[in-house]
C-alpha cells in the first residue's frame, strides 16, 4: 500500500491523533510517499483539461505538497496553492522550486473556508484535488461561496470526483466503517481530525455547485485505466 520512505503504522498512529492541522504537518514529510495524494496520471490529465480554456491565474486550495500545482504551472503566469498544514507547505516550497515551470508560485497557509480578500475576483482558475473530505457538510456551502468570490466572472472550478460505489462493493463498506470510526474518535478525543470519504460525489454536488452560484458540466471518460472511473467537473461562475 505504501511506497518505501513511507510512514510507518505509529506515525500514522500519530498523525490520527493529532488534529487535522498538526496531523498532516507530521505527515508532511512522508506524504508524497503514501497512497493519499492523488496520482500524478489523474492530475497531469486534469491539467491538460482545464488548459483546454486559457487562464492566467490559478488558485489550488488545500494544495498539500504541491504536487497539482506542478501540473497546473506550465500553462499559467501564476499559481497561488493555500494550505491550513505549514508542513505540507514547506515540503510544497522544496518540490516547486526543483521543478522548471513558467509560472510565479506563492504559497499561503490558510483556510479555504475564509480565503484572503485579497483573493477576491483574483482567479481564473480554481482546482482542489483530493482534499474535499477535509470539508465537513456544514462547511461545504462556505467553501463553495469561498470559491466562487475567488474566481473572476466566468472563472472556472475544476476538480475530480466519482459516483457512489454501489452498496455491494468493498469500498461502500470501508468508507462506511472508516467514516463511523473517525465520527467516533472525534466524538472521544479533544483533538479533531476531520476526514470523511465519499464526499463531493457525482451527481449530488452539481445541486451544491449550483446553489452557491455556479453553472455545472461533467465530462466523462477522460482518464485512462485505473482511474477510468474519475470525472472532471468543471464549474463556471455565473456573474
Amino acid at each position: 500500500m505504501f511506497q518505501p520512505g513511507g510512514p510507518s503504522l505509529f506515525e500514522l498512529l500519530q498523525q490520527a491523533l493529532s488534529d487535522t492541522t498538526e496531523g498532516y504537518d507530521k505527515l508532511a514529510p512522508k506524504f508524497d510517499k503514501t497512497p493519499f495524494r492523488t496520482p500524478d496520471a489523474v492530475l497531469e490529465t486534469f491539467a491538460r483539461q482545464a488548459a483546454k480554456q486559457p487562464f492566467d491565474a490559478a488558485l489550488d486550495v488545500c494544495c498539500g505538497t504541491g504536487a497539482a500545482m506542478k501540473h497546473l504551472r506550465p500553462y499559467c503566469g501564476r499559481v497561488v496553492g493555500l494550505d491550513l498544514s505549514r508542513g505540507m507547505l514547506d515540503v510544497a516550497e522544496r518540490e516547486l522550486a526543483a521543478e522548471a515551470g513558467r509560472a510565479e508560485v506563492e504559497l499561503v497557509q490558510g483556510d479555504a473556508r475564509v480565503l484572503p480578500t485579497r483573493f477576491h475576483g483574483a482567479f481564473d482558475l480554481v482546482t482542489s484535488t483530493g482534499a474535499f473530505g477535509h470539508i465537513e457538510e456544514r462547511d461545504e456551502h462556505r467553501f463553495l461561496t469561498e470559491i466562487r468570490k475567488a474566481l473572476r466572472p466566468g472563472g472556472r472550478f475544476v476538480f475530480v470526483t466519482g459516483e457512489a460505489p454501489p452498496i455491494t462493493s468493498a469500498w461502500f463498506w470501508l468508507a462506511h466503517g472508516f467514516n463511523a470510526t473517525m465520527h467516533l474518535r472525534n466524538a472521544l478525543l479533544p483533538s479533531r481530525f476531520v476526514m470523511i470519504y465519499l464526499t463531493f460525489l457525482w451527481p449530488e454536488v452539481k445541486r451544491k455547485l449550483v446553489a452557491a452560484g455556479f453553472t455545472v458540466e461533467a465530462r466523462h471518460g477522460l482518464f485512462a485505466p485505473p482511474y477510468a472511473r474519475a470525472i472532471y467537473v468543471e464549474a463556471v461562475r455565473r456573474e
